[in-house]
Parts: C-alpha cells; structure tokens; sequence
C-alpha cells in the first residue's frame, strides 16, 4: 500500500495542509476504516506506508512529483495538518511519467486534477522499479538475469586460459581460501550453452573480479569492461607494467612475478586488498 497525495498548487517543504473532506477519497471502505477507525486517523499505521506527493496536472505546483513519507498529522476543526519528508535518494518522477503508470497504480485519470488523498493498495516500490528497469540499456550479446544476486563469498578470476597461469591461479584461490572466500574461473563452471554467458553470470554474481592483464588479452579487458559496467570492485594483476593500457592506467594495479617468492609477495597484496573490498 501508499499514500497518494495530490495537490493543486504542489507541495511545501516538509508541511502542508489537506481539507479533513478530501482525506481518503477514491479508497477502499476498508483500507479508510483500517486507517481511520472510528472517524480517528491511526498515525501508527499511517506512518508506516511510502507516499507519493504530486502536484495537480493543471495545477500551478511543479509536475514532478515526490517519493516520501508522512511522519506526522495534526487534525483541527476543517483540515489537517501534513508533515512529511521526501525521500532525497529517490529522483523526481515527472507527471507525465507518472500518468503512464497510472494502472499499474490503481489510479484513476481523474484523480491527477483533483486534490485529495487515497491509500493504493499497491506496491509502489515495485512498480516504480519495474519502470526502472524498463528504461535500462538491455544487452544484445549477453543477458542480464535479474534472479542472480552478488554472493558476498564469490570472487571471480578473469585470465587467459593459459597453463602458464595455473600456478597463478592456485595462488589466488590460496588467497582467497584463507580468508574464506571460494575463488572460480568460469573454466570451474558450466551452466549456459555459451560461455559469454557463463563469464557474465560469474562476474554479476561476484563480490570481487580478479583481472589479470599479463599480454594484453583481448577476452580480459572485454571481461574488465563487464565487471566496471556491473559495478563490480575489480583487482587488476600483471607481470608485466607494460600490459596496462592507457584506459586503465589511472587505476591501481598489483605488479607480480611468476615465480615462487613472486607468487608468495602477490598473495600477501592481494589478501589484504580483498581484506579492505570486503570490510
């Protein structure tokens, strides 16, 4: 459920006013005597319920409305007194967004010119995300699976797949084993019939994208790309300075040789890198 709160001339800051006639108009006899008993506003429940504050379409108010909350309502003889906050992480929605999601919201075209304030029986986060992520560039090559999750336990290791980065990858996973943290190169996986597919699945679901930029590998930095635009925190490795290109120089890297004191030195950076990733 939400409050709907419409305004003429829009919202003030944090205070308003609603006549005590138009207070939960155009909502279930029964949602108004779950939030009004008895003709009392419960405000223990009221409080509870996001809100959304718009101004009337024809109305001299800005036409962007406001996710919020009520925090407080005051009731005098004809209205009632609204205290409330906006939600400062939450972007502006312009009505005209707004009115396309009317259905989905359960509100009727009307009421976008009336002042007045209904309770929906709707979830309104969800469906302000599902426009959301209707509005998200969708990819072509690859697909974005909403059901997967980041799993705080889960890094990921992108190198080439080359025997000469094996004993570089058992390092890694020595790492990350001693700080209890399971360490996979999509070569430990097979769950899509492609494997970009596979890459992109291990990558979303990681914690911490372990890049090795040794040669220059083209899948590599295709795969450093991925984990940048997921928001991925990505640790890039190198035997060589000379294999960090010139996009990637302005972030730090660890530096390593390929060898048993290298590989020993390249696990003690590495776990206390993660150690500062993860907290």
């Amino acid at each position: 459920m939400f409050h709907l709160l419409v305004k003429g001339n829009g919202w003030t800051q944090a205070r308003d006013s609603m006549d005590m006639d138009r207070i939960f108009e155009y909502t279930n006899t029964s949602i108004s005597q779950k939030f009004m008993p008895g003709g009392s506003l419960d405000q223990s429940k009221i409080i509870l319920l996001p809100a959304i504050f718009v101004s009337e379409i024809f109305g001299a108010g800005s036409q962007q409305a406001h996710v919020g909350t009520i925090t407080r309502v005051s009731i005098g003889r004809k209205e009632a007194i609204i205290e409330y906050a906006h939600d400062v992480n939450f972007p502006p929605i312009a009505n005209t967004v707004l009115t396309k999601l009317a259905q989905e919201l359960t509100i009727e075209a009307f009421e976008f010119s009336r002042t007045h304030w209904a309770i929906k029986d709707v979830d309104l986060f969800k469906v302000l995300l599902r426009h959301c992520l209707s509005s998200t560039p969708v990819p072509k090559v690859f697909r974005l699976d909403e059901s997967e999750i980041m799993e705080s336990d889960l890094i990921s290791v992108m190198m080439p797949f080359d025997s000469r980065f094996d004993s570089v990858y058992t390092t890694l996973q020595r790492s990350a084993a001693s700080l209890r943290i399971r360490c996979l190169r999509v070569d430990d996986i097979w769950k899509n019939d492609a494997i970009i597919q596979d890459i992109v699945s291990l990558i979303n679901r990681s914690r911490i994208v372990i890049c090795d930029c040794t040669g220059r590998n083209a899948n590599v930095f295709y795969e450093i790309g991925i984990a940048h635009t997921l928001g991925r925190d990505v640790i890039l490795i190198t035997q060589s300075d000379g294999d960090i290109p010139f996009d990637l120089r302005h972030l730090r890297y660890i530096p390593y040789l390929n060898n048993g004191e290298g590989l020993m030195k390249l696990s003690e950076v590495l776990a206390q890198r993660i150690r500062t990733l993860i907290g």
